[in-house]
């Protein structure tokens, strides 16, 4: 007869210890990266150290430089994360098929929260950061172009909807959608709120003419 070997313990015990050491890795990634958003909120990343950010994570700073290497890619990693995470919700929304101006007072919605979260300001600390830093506003750069990107794949559909956009090409109507959301960030995070410029109910109100236009019935019916 064959005689089928049995896995031992000791055969099992390497790809485990593998394993267990990777979900060991990632929890403390993840919970440096929590930390460092933490930290760049309450301090700015002009104040933000290393060592701050390790002590909020309760890890040892070599490990900040073990998996990161550097503030910058730390906090570029942080950036990185939160924009894909609110990339992806943008997109899914905008597959969703609803109206234009339902879209865009989910983004008014979305704005808010972002706000709330901290992201917005991650993003400007790490936008003026790389005012003066060629590396840093590539990286910044490139997560900025992916809300572009998304924008002006709205503004395609909403021409094989609608029918041609001229004077606009895509990219420039994307061009007018983005902007406005990213100089409300500014000002909002300068403390110019509703009652100084009113950035917010702007951004709403031009939902309402989308829905005003969207809902218009069509000249020449019956």
């Amino acid at each position: 007869m064959l005689s089928v070997r049995r896995p031992t313990e000791s055969s099992w015990s390497g790809p485990i210890q593998r394993l267990g050491d990777m979900v060991v890795e990632q929890d403390t990634r993840l919970r440096i990266l929590a930390a460092a958003k933490g930290v760049l909120l309450d301090v700015g990343y002009a104040n933000l150290s290393t060592r701050g950010i390790a002590e909020a994570a309760g890890v040892p700073l070599s490990q900040i430089h073990y998996h990161f290497g550097t503030k910058q890619k730390l906090m570029l990693a942080v950036l990185d994360m939160e924009n894909q995470l609110r990339l992806a919700r943008q997109a899914a929304m905008y597959e969703a098929g609803k109206p234009l101006w339902e879209q865009w007072l989910q983004a008014c919605d979305f704005f808010d929260e972002d706000l709330e979260s901290g992201y917005v300001r991650v993003l400007m600390e790490m936008t003026a950061a790389g005012w003066s830093n060629p590396e840093i506003a590539e990286a910044v750069s490139a997560q900025v172009h992916g809300w572009f990107d998304l924008l002006s794949k709205v503004a395609q559909r909403a021409a094989e909807r609608f029918g041609s956009l001229s004077p606009f090409t895509s990219e420039e109507l994307a061009a007018l959608a983005g902007l406005p959301f990213l100089g409300a960030e500014a000002v909002i995070l300068l403390g110019l709120d509703e009652s100084k410029i009113a950035g917010r109910p702007a951004l709403r109100k031009v939902g309402e003419l989308l829905r005003s236009l969207e809902e218009a019935p069509e000249s020449g019916g019956h």
